[in-house]
């Protein structure tokens, strides 16, 4: 089954920890895990795994995973400022290695658009930027040559807010179960 990748990382986060001393970046790198958490959580996406000031990010759901991306890059502006967030996401079968790690091309592909990322960039393959959730619009990015992929890949960047409504309130775990 498709999984989609979102690799997300904090831009410039050596640069600020070589200025402002480790104390500082370590508070910075705590408001961005704990956001991580928080909006994975939201969006019932699961954190692969931590990657010093980045994560891997897996969902099954692609709009879910999408929304988590934006959503991330959107609250980073305050809780990591100075410092932004940059993501690359990307869809496609992989292997899940030894029961902890993922790997295959969607995983290394997502990875390598987010270290192509400027910040605040989320960006996507274009041929994945179809069929985006409400609220969500794909700008042409143009082409990117690849580390470890032998074509450059067509790239957009990702913009806006998913606007549907993602939790059914009339969940049965919502309601009183004394009101008839």
């Amino acid at each position: 089954m498709p999984r989609t990748f979102v690799f997300v990382d904090l831009s410039s986060f050596t640069d600020y920890t070589a200025v402002h001393g480790d104390d500082a970046a370590g508070r910075i790198l705590a408001n961005f895990r704990s956001l991580v958490r928080e909006v994975s959580s939201e969006h019932g996406v699961r954190i692969a795994k931590w990657l010093g000031d980045g994560a891997m990010i897996v969902a099954i759901d692609r709009e879910s995973a999408i929304a988590a991306a934006l959503e991330m890059e959107d609250r980073a502006t305050q809780a990591c400022a100075p410092l932004s967030l940059r993501a690359g996401i990307a869809t496609g079968l992989a292997l899940l290695f030894e029961g902890d790690d993922y790997i295959g091309s969607a995983v290394n592909l997502a990875a390598r658009l987010c270290d192509l990322a400027g910040p605040f960039e989320v960006l996507i393959p274009a041929d994945q930027a179809d069929d985006l959730p409400d609220g969500v619009i794909a700008i042409p990015h143009g082409t990117l040559a690849l580390k470890g992929f032998g074509e450059p890949v067509e790239v957009a960047e990702l913009s806006g807010r998913v606007t549907a409504a993602r939790h059914d309130t009339e969940e049965l775990w919502t309601r009183n179960p004394f009101v008839v």
